[in-house]
């Protein structure tokens, strides 16, 4: 027996003792999970031809592991590269289960087998997949549904059905002012009754059309016959009769659309949820690393907040406030202690010397001592000895310089209503009453005042580049991806 036959003899033996096999090529089967997961094997890769040339010469060294049904756990590389390599059997080592008979199990025994592998970040993502319970992690996804979620109590008696009147003809006038003043607004979506109001103070409509006296003012029975009439027409009541003034069905849009009115005092709070896994991960692929905001103010001397008094005018002063990355507070009146606490520990996170306040408020009794209330709290309950507080809107000179029209007079009732008469006189303003380009400008005309606006620009300027390295990197995470088939449709799973 030559030397050469020797050593293959003793090979053979000592895989028979290591519970190896020999057998056909033909008989193994390459797992179709294998290419689900990780790449699937091209027998023209170079490193796949470099392999079949060792085992013509040496042999395959390491055996295949299959299953009972010989379908490959581990090898597929091997694999090919032997029938590139033209070998007729392969040593195999095989494992106790079939792949038909658990093909759950069989998967997970696939991806602990190639552990080692040298593997991109999609096969490695893949692979992770399988390791996860898909009962826990929807368990995981209503944990926090749990603490959300409603107690079921007995419903009310409703009671009977009552219909809301419908818009009479003599409505339409003021009707189609309304809508007028909506639409010049539409950027500013959703508005407030309020706001609305005292937009038909600038050409006031008649509230009747045959009543030449009925013409809309600033009191509480203008205002309530406003808010009846946006209700109604967002319920779309109709016309009960011909329409004079070609403002229904078609020509007048027909009704005032839901979505141009809300009450930022009642906010509505809804859940975001999609009907598959795919419409969301192409979602938050598209979205990724877009939230990125760089803090514009942070080589500013000083740092800035902007307070406003009430929620209603909160949409109008925000984009602005987003523009120059200003933290901004809604106080509802008076602010609670915890937006004061939040906005003392951002101050000491600044590291910045000065607090400077920028307040927007009504003016009135209230809203001149809110700005004061505010200032003198920062100070006294928190310590914040450098606060500098500045009444941005609403005052005395832009309520002369706009002739705003006046809400309605001091509630005497007030404690502070002496001293504010004494100064200002019984009439008090809001400031929705400010056209909301209006209020945008003098809040910016504000910020701009207090910043250092070259620091401001050299800010600009590294936030491009920000821009441009979050869009490199979101390029090459879509890139690593795309194996995932994510752009496919919304199929079942």
């Amino acid at each position: 027996m030559t030397q050469t036959k020797r050593k293959a003899t003793a090979t053979r033996t000592r895989e028979r003792q290591a519970g190896v096999r020999s057998v056909a090529i033909s008989a193994i089967r390459p797992s179709p999970e294998n290419d689900a997961i990780y790449r699937s094997v091209d027998p023209t890769d170079p490193e796949i031809k470099a392999l079949a040339s060792s085992i013509r010469q040496n042999g395959l060294l390491e055996p295949l592991i299959v299953t009972l049904d010989n379908f490959i756990v581990s090898g597929h590389r091997r694999y090919a590269a032997a029938k590139l390599a033209g070998l007729d059997a392969v040593p195999v080592r095989r494992l106790a289960i079939r792949r038909t008979d658990d093909l759950d199990a069989f998967v997970r025994l696939l991806r602990e087998h190639n552990r080692q592998r040298d593997k991109t970040n999609a096969e490695k993502l893949r692979e992770e997949l399988v390791s996860i319970n898909p009962v826990d992690a929807h368990a995981e996804l209503w944990r926090y549904r749990r603490e959300k979620a409603a107690v079921e109590m007995a419903p009310l008696k409703v009671g009977q059905v009552r219909l809301r009147k419908k818009i009479s003809p003599a409505k339409l006038p003021m009707l189609a002012a309304a809508y007028a003043v909506i639409m010049e607004r539409r950027q500013f979506w959703p508005l407030s009754d309020r706001q609305i109001h005292y937009g038909l103070l600038n050409a006031p409509p008649l509230r009747h059309a045959n009543k030449p006296d009925s013409v809309y003012r600033n009191d509480r029975a203008s205002y309530h016959d406003l808010c009846d009439l946006l209700t109604r027409a967002r319920l779309d009541a109709g016309c009960d009769t011909d329409d004079p003034f070609g403002l229904i069905a078609g020509a007048f849009g027909p009704s005032i659309p839901f979505e141009a009115i809300a009450d930022e005092t009642r906010p509505v709070e809804v859940w975001k949820v999609h009907q598959t896994v795919r419409p969301f991960v192409r979602e938050e692929l598209a979205g990724m690393f877009k939230g990125f905001w760089r803090n514009l103010l942070q080589s500013q001397p000083n740092h800035i907040e902007i307070v406003v008094e009430k929620n209603t005018v909160k949409p109008i002063v925000q984009p602005v406030a987003a523009e120059y990355t200003v933290p901004l507070t809604s106080g509802r009146g008076y602010c609670s202690l915890a937006p004061r606490h939040s906005m003392a520990q951002r101050f000491e996170r600044s590291g910045k010397d000065k607090l400077v306040l920028l307040i927007v408020s009504d003016f009135d009794c209230e809203g001149e001592d809110i700005a004061h209330s505010f200032a003198r709290s920062m100070r006294d309950d928190f310590g914040i000895s450098t606060v500098h507080p500045i009444k941005v809107a609403l005052t005395a000179a832009q309520v002369k310089q706009h002739k705003l029209p006046p809400m309605m007079k001091a509630k005497a009732s007030s404690s502070r209503y002496k001293k504010f008469v004494a100064r200002h006189g019984h009439d008090v303003f809001e400031l929705e009453a400010l056209a909301p380009e209006t209020l945008q400008d003098i809040v910016r005309a504000a910020i701009e005042g207090v910043i250092d606006r070259e620091a401001f620009d050299a800010e600009i300027a590294a936030e491009r580049q920000d821009a441009k390295f979050l869009a490199g990197v979101r390029r090459t995470v879509a890139d690593t991806l795309k194996g995932l088939d994510l752009e496919g449709g919304d199929d079942e799973e």
